[in-house]
């Protein structure tokens, strides 16, 4: 039985879609998948036993964006099953072009005049629920405590010692971030018992070069900044092989929820209720309750950044210690 799926752009989005995933595979035996996404979510859900075929959906990067869909459409072919993780007119016309009969997408004024199932999902639930209740609309007998923890089939890394993983970066905006000095006091606090890597993507190697600086300037010898040095792979196979990770909200913190590596999120201006750490049996979420928070914005709108200036390094330190003591 072949199924489309069509992947959410950021990694952390993906991430938390492998649950509903996992409940396709077992309630079509005969399942096998082809995923179309962003170049992140593909390379961390190729690996993915069932999955037949990975395409990186370029068709933004067409003269002709809908000519482009179409044509894709055209080479993946008809599918028993399409569902798309994302709320986009493209990725329901992908759905419509390829000829599937049975093509599920959230309600929307395009997925609604497109495609053949299309539910209104609640969104004040989390994240990894609502992608469930997407996936299996057109199943009987759905029942969200089947919802298992987040997978990812990418093998962690082995470390010879206990490592802590420091991840300063999100993607999404500036607003996401706490600061690399308070991170460089949480790794030196706990420098004598773990070796520290600094985590970031091309786009962070700065921030993960100012926690670098203030290690060192705290006396902090046993880090490695692997900061724009590591692909997608890479960088999922070395948080899982750590011993314990503090992180922004961000894509590394649900890949960090999928090894069940113990971890402490600082969470600022998002919904920490619909995008925590999934099924993490050692987890503990920092964050203050503010009249402007959750604002959702990139930038904070505001420019006084209080949601995340006013977590001091010393409360996720003690939320660290509440973890491992």
């Amino acid at each position: 039985m072949r199924i489309l799926i069509v992947l959410p752009n950021w990694l952390g989005d993906a991430i938390m879609a492998t649950p509903a995933i996992e409940l396709l595979a077992k309630h079509y035996p005969s399942a096998r998948f082809t995923f179309v996404g962003s170049y992140v979510s593909i390379e961390a859900l190729k690996y993915h036993p069932l999955c037949d075929m990975a395409i990186v959906d370029e068709t933004k990067k067409g003269k002709n964006r809908l000519l482009a869909t179409y044509q894709l459409a055209k080479k993946l072919g008809e599918f028993s099953l399409a569902v798309t993780f994302r709320n986009q007119i493209h990725s329901s016309l992908l759905l419509r072009f390829t000829g599937t009969v049975v093509c599920i997408a959230r309600r929307s004024w395009h997925s609604m005049f497109l495609l053949s199932h299309t539910p209104k999902i609640p969104t004040n639930q989390h994240l990894v629920k609502q992608y469930a209740r997407l996936a299996m609309i057109d199943t009987d007998g759905y029942d969200e405590n089947q919802l298992e923890a987040l997978k990812l089939y990418i093998e962690s890394k082995k470390f010879d010692k206990p490592t802590l993983g420091i991840n300063a970066g999100a993607t999404y905006g500036s607003a996401k971030r706490w600061y690399p000095d308070r991170f460089a006091k949480v790794a030196a606090e706990f420098s004598d018992r773990y070796e520290i890597i600094i985590f970031g993507g091309p786009n962070e190697v700065e921030m993960a070069n100012d926690i670098e600086q203030n290690l060192i300037t705290l006396g902090v010898t046993n880090y490695t900044n692997l900061a724009g040095k590591t692909n997608i792979k890479e960088l999922c196979q070395n948080i899982g092989g750590c011993s314990l990770f503090v992180t922004n909200d961000s894509g590394p913190m649900h890949a960090a929820a999928a090894y069940q590596v113990p971890t402490v999120a600082i969470f600022g201006p998002t919904k920490h209720k619909e995008t925590s750490q999934w099924m993490n049996q050692k987890s503990k979420i920092v964050r203050h309750e503010m009249e402007c928070s959750p604002c959702m914005k990139r930038e904070c709108p505001l420019g006084h950044h209080e949601c995340m200036k006013s977590i001091s390094a010393e409360e996720v330190i003690e939320a660290v210690k509440s973890i491992i003591e």
